[in-house]
């Protein structure tokens, strides 16, 4: 028996296999658990991807900036499964004029997509989600420490910090149903995603330099594993908590 024995998973952001939401699926079906996946814009792809895992799933598609793909996610969701225990959040975009030092430009609806889509979407997926929920599940979403200013990371970093302040507050109000919300702070990752942000390779000086356990940014299971671990039942008591799974630099003074 795994850590995920009998439960359902939906699993957000599956890009490429090299993806952290990737690893999260694949672990998950690994330990047991039945995966979901969706996908936005190029689902050909998701579904490529999706067949390198142990057990392919079912891809359904899902613009967490449409009302009407949010509004029909949990009946998609039933022609696969009876219910859920746990959502994976593994979504983030900014445009590029939001990137790479361009904070003091960068307009406002191009900070307000970074916002919506990288931040707000964590509730809005949650409430789509909530009508297959029962106590018990989990809501994890991925994060990368916005308690601090980052080279280049501008306002994805802003919506970073949103995304934690989101976190906090689902965790208060879904707390009475028994839905824990949690989110792991991750390491950089070499991922598509992360390829997209000029000025990236800054942060392998960062960790290579400073995390006291190391870190392979070629290796998205560490915080794949973080994910799992939050979405199994060890840990029935932890709500509104970021897990820092970065090999320690979140510790390390300068």
């Amino acid at each position: 028996m795994g850590i995920l024995d009998g439960k359902r998973v939906l699993v957000t952001g599956v890009l490429t296999d090299a993806s952290i939401a990737f690893h999260v699926a694949r672990l998950a079906q690994l330990e047991g658990a039945t995966v979901v996946l969706t996908g936005f814009g190029r689902l050909s792809l998701v579904e490529r991807i999706a067949r390198r895992l142990p057990d392919p799933p079912p891809v359904l598609e899902l613009d967490v900036t449409d009302d009407g793909q949010l509004g029909s996610l949990a009946t998609r969701l039933a022609e696969h499964v009876s219910g859920l225990d746990g959502v994976v959040h593994s979504i983030g975009n900014a445009p590029a004029s939001a990137l790479g030092g361009n904070f003091l430009q960068a307009p406002w609806p191009d900070v307000a997509s970074a916002l919506h889509v990288s931040a707000y979407s964590l509730k809005s997926l949650a409430m789509a989600a909530l009508p297959l929920m029962q106590a018990g599940g989990a809501i994890v979403g991925l994060d990368f420490d916005a308690s601090v200013a980052w080279p280049a990371y501008d306002w994805m970093g802003v919506a970073k910090a949103a995304l934690e302040s989101t976190a906090r507050y689902l965790a208060r109000d879904l707390g009475a149903q028994g839905i824990r919300v949690n989110l792991v702070s991750a390491g950089p990752v070499k991922t598509m995603a992360a390829r997209s942000i000029p000025g990236f390779d800054r942060f392998e000086g960062v960790w290579s330099a400073r995390a006291p356990l190391g870190w392979d940014l070629a290796d998205a299971e560490p915080a794949a594993r973080g994910c799992v671990a939050l979405l199994s039942d060890w840990f029935p008591a932890t709500t509104g908590e970021i897990v820092h799974v970065d090999g320690g630099v979140h510790a390390m003074g300068a």
